[in-house]
């Protein structure tokens, strides 16, 4: 009986001379660098098929010291996380830009943090980098994490330290837009549920809504905070409806919030948009969920999960990706205005 030998797995030089590319070309393929032609990248891919060649990670790591790990920290809770449509389609575009890559995700869902355990771990060398979603000015454990890794934040950081990397999405020209849709249509009489003044996000909706009625020679009838949560909006919408401000329009800077503002409304017999007309902030799944579809400003949230991931890998490459990303967003009319 003839005993076959197990072949040697491939190794990285076997793969260049089969691709005829350099060491350093497949280097990059298969770290997932954007800096390599079409023709290198499908001749590598080839070659690593045809081989069944695996890349190395623990030799590697060893080597350079890497981690191959990517620390996405959310200073949320975990009720806010898995209910927020939101983190699903950012954690969704950051999974499929480190799928090309040999990154994997570590989560850390860190609300409070009394221990610095997030910034401990981070700084220990666990990972080679992170990415920071949803922060606050109180966080600031993210500010020892800035000082240990490369950091890419999720919208403008709520701490601004000079040279920070970012990815944004156009919130006051979102806002702004939705305000000046209302008082186009005729409304005269608007109001606004907000995101917390202690989020970037949420002051820069504030921002937009105002100086949409500002340039229409208008004010707000009124302003609450709704903190981006459904049970927030429910309040923030009960609270105008206590202050009995006279209203015609509802901006709402979240969909979620606007949720929980609909059902306050439809308690207290205010019918949408025959009595008051709302328009939310995202396009998340809760927009056609709810009834009257929602008007909203659709934020391209996948894809701002994508750039995040892109800028990470670019910096981790010794690249020199732009520090500022800031993406359009677009107003989507449904039925409830």
């Amino acid at each position: 009986m003839t005993i076959e030998t197990p072949r040697a797995a491939a190794t990285i030089e076997e793969v260049a001379a089969a691709a005829g590319v350099s060491r350093s070309t497949v280097s990059r393929v298969v770290n997932g660098s954007t800096a390599v032609s079409p023709a290198a990248l499908e001749a590598v891919q080839r070659a690593i098929a045809e081989l069944s060649y695996v890349p190395n990670r623990a030799a590697r790591s060893l080597a350079s010291r890497a981690t191959m790990a990517i620390a996405l920290v959310v200073p949320e809770d975990t009720t806010r996380f898995f209910g927020d449509p939101f983190f699903a389609a950012v954690v969704s575009g950051i999974n499929a830009r480190l799928s090309r890559s040999d990154y994997v995700l570590n989560l850390i869902i860190a609300s409070d943090d009394p221990r610095d355990k997030t910034a401990a771990y981070v700084r220990s060398g666990a990972v080679d980098g992170a990415i920071v979603v949803s922060h606050h000015t109180s966080d600031t454990f993210i500010d020892r994490i800035a000082t240990s890794v490369p950091v890419v934040y999720g919208g403008r950081p709520a701490r601004a330290r000079e040279n920070d990397y970012y990815v944004d999405v156009d919130n006051t020209a979102g806002a702004y837009d939705a305000t000046k849709y209302l008082i186009d249509k005729g409304f005269r009489r608007i109001a606004h549920i907000s995101g917390p003044v202690s989020m970037p996000a949420g002051i820069d909706r504030l921002a937009g809504f105002r100086s949409a009625l500002a340039d229409a020679g208008m004010v707000p009838v009124a302003v609450e905070d709704g903190n981006f949560t459904a049970d927030g909006g429910s309040a923030a919408m009960a609270r105008i409806l206590e202050s009995a401000a006279s209203f015609d329009a509802l901006f709402i800077a979240s969909d979620l919030m606007a949720r929980g503002a609909l059902a306050v409304l439809g308690r207290a017999g205010i019918r949408v948009p025959t009595d008051v007309a709302i328009i939310g902030f995202y396009d998340s799944p809760v927009a056609t969920a709810v009834q009257p579809n929602l008007t909203t400003v659709r934020q391209p949230s996948h894809q701002q999960g994508q750039q995040m991931a892109e800028v990470l890998l670019r910096l981790l490459a010794g690249g020199t990706p732009e520090h500022v990303t800031v993406l359009d967003t677009e107003l989507v009319v449904r039925a409830s205005a």
